[in-house]
Formats: C-alpha cells, structure tokens, sequence
C-alpha cells in the first residue's frame, strides 16, 4: 500500500484522477460515447434527410410554375402581334365598306394598297422580312423552284418571275419564295 501512495505522489498526486478517467473510458463509458455520438449522427441525419425532402418538393414546385408560365407565355406571345394587326383589318373593311357606298373602285385599290404597307410595316416590327427572288441567283436554302424556263435574257439559274413571296422571321426562313428559274445562256469559259 505504501507503494501505491508513493506512486501517486510521484506521480504529483493525480492517481485519482487517473482512475476516474479509466473509469469512464472504459468499455462501458466508451459505449455511452458512441451511443451518444451515434444520436447525434441520426438526429443529423434525419435533419438533412428532411431539408432533401424539403428541397424535392421546392424543385417540384419550381417546375409546376414554370411550367405555368411557359403555358401562360406561349399562350398570350401573340397578343402584341394581334393588337397591331387590328388597325391592319379594320383599314381593310373600311376599304371595302367604301367601294361598296360609292362604287369607287380607283379609291378601293388605294385603300388596299395604303393597307398592304401598313400590313408589312408591321410585319417588319415583329422582324418579319421579304426575301428578295426576282432577277437575283436561285438559292434553294430561301427559293422553292417550280418552273424551270429557257429566258435568254438571263443567265443560268436565275429567277426569273415570283410566285409567291418568301418570308423570313428574324433571318430564319419562315416560307420559302415560289419562283420560276430560267435555264438560261451559260458562260462560256475558255
């Protein structure tokens, strides 16, 4: 016993201390840590598990609304463009309510004509564009070839007479134009 008592002195007197550390250090102190780092761990766990559902159902319901709109969008997109078209068509039955009063054909074909620029005018501010055809080289990418004539006047594989006009939507083909193409002299190269 007096060897214990000089050992704790040497050992300045903490042999107590040790042993309440071993104590609790032990197999069963050791378990009580873990069960209580393990706690810790699920209630962690269980926290992220619940901000995953949270964010799950966030990201569902960002795409039911933007689903919504896009719906919403697509649907009202061709608002702008109708309301400019209105003035287009009421200038139009004018046109044809007068020649009917008046039987004024000359101002009929004016009204028209004063409606087909306005029409194209606004045409041209939702990007809208003519494709120029007569007397320029056919390209198949903007030009649809339905008649193929023997024109001397031009050279291979130009329009000759458009059809229908072709139209382009902000550089993109919207309708080809419909033109007749001569066959033309060819250019001799010697």
């Amino acid at each position: 016993m007096m060897e214990d008592d000089k050992n704790e002195k040497a050992a300045g007197g903490t042999g107590q201390v040790e042993v309440e550390e071993k104590a609790t250090t032990g197999p069963d102190g050791e378990i009580d840590k873990l069960k209580k780092e393990l706690a810790l761990k699920e209630a962690e766990a269980k926290e992220n598990h619940e901000r995953f559902l949270r964010s799950c159902a966030d990201l569902e319901n960002f795409k039911k609304r933007a689903a919504r709109e896009k719906e919403e969008f697509v649907r009202f997109a061709k608002e702008g463009l109708i309301r400019d078209l209105l003035p287009t068509l009421d200038n139009l039955e004018r046109a044809v309510e007068h020649s009917k009063a008046t039987l004024d054909f000359s101002g009929l074909v004016d009204g028209v004509d004063m409606t087909v620029k306005q029409f194209l005018q606004c045409l041209d501010n939702f990007g809208v564009k003519p494709v120029k055809a007569t007397g320029e080289r056919f390209d198949p990418n903007i030009h649809e070839a339905i008649m193929q004539v023997d024109e001397g006047d031009y050279d291979a594989d130009t329009v000759v007479c458009e059809h229908q006009k072709g139209y382009l939507l902000n550089d993109r083909l919207l309708r080809p134009c419909l033109v007749t193409v001569a066959k033309g002299r060819k250019k001799l190269e010697e």
